[in-house]
């Protein structure tokens, strides 16, 4: 009697379980990267909001904060709990657009220099193509995150209604180059962050798990350790960056005119 024929066995050698499937394509890209755009920024959003307040060179004094379990207590107490999401709608409308070219270039970067070949370690190629989707994801961002930052200060609900009515005002009382005038700052901030988290977690990952076997307590562990690394390193040029986005609520001038200027307040306010 004849045997009937076994079921071809699939070969998983050589099978990346954290690479997007080759017949991926760029509009699947950019859906899931759109989402998981959104769903970050959402989650983020009100410790993003604590840490503005904490960044701004001329605060409120009510929007003084020591740490951000002071600062949620401080502001779901005082302003109330919706407080903590004030500006999101920027944040909606521009992070979708913006994280959908961020994996869309991210992966055709990585594809372009052969970091998605499943088994070798390729620390160059998720450095570079982190760096690549920055740029391009920020250039979109950047006016979305100015009026998000405005809208996350001190009594900015009694400026603006709706971010509409915050990007107008930014609008007519210092120009269109009040939404761009960080972008440096911004790219001299997220493109070491993105490279070094993308390195740190690449090779954190490979180290602990080099089969690439299913792990989510890899992911966890490679995830935190490298964006705290990423973060440690780039937060003072985050702090400028805030300060430039936020400058039309300051009351110094210096703040108005360049970087430059921005870090020798900064510096100023931490150590003299």
């Amino acid at each position: 009697m004849a045997q009937p024929n076994a079921e071809p066995v699939e070969d998983h050698e050589d099978y990346d379980y954290e690479s997007l499937p080759p017949n991926f394509s760029l509009f699947q890209n950019m859906v899931a990267g759109a989402f998981a755009g959104i769903a970050e920024h959402t989650v983020m959003y009100p410790i993003d909001a604590i840490k503005t307040r904490m960044q701004v060179l001329n605060p409120s004094p009510t929007a003084v904060y020591n740490g951000v379990i002071q600062g949620t207590y401080k502001m779901a107490t005082g302003e109330g709990i919706l407080s903590l999401w004030r500006g999101m709608s920027s944040v909606v409308v521009g992070a979708g657009p913006a994280h959908a070219v961020y994996f869309a270039t991210y992966e055709a970067v990585k594809h372009v220099m052969g970091g998605n070949k499943a088994g070798v370690h390729h620390p160059l190629a998720a450095a570079t193509s982190g760096a690549a989707a920055t740029i391009a994801s920020d250039a979109l961002m950047n006016p979305f995150d100015v009026i998000k930052q405005r809208m996350q200060i001190k009594n900015s609900n009694k400026m603006y209604r709706s971010m509409f009515d915050c990007a107008k005002y930014v609008y007519r009382t210092e120009g269109l180059g009040a939404f761009y005038v960080s972008y440096p700052t911004t790219l001299s901030m997220t493109v070491p962050f993105t490279a070094l988290q993308f390195l740190a977690y690449e090779s954190i990952s490979t180290t602990m798990n080099p089969g690439k076997q299913y792990d989510p307590f890899t992911h966890c562990v490679a995830g935190a350790v490298a964006g705290g690394f990423a973060a440690g390193l780039t937060t003072p040029m985050d702090v400028i960056k805030t300060m430039l986005q936020t400058r039309g609520t300051a009351t110094d001038a210096e703040l108005r005119t360049s970087v430059l200027h921005s870090l020798k307040r900064f510096i100023m306010r931490a150590y003299l």
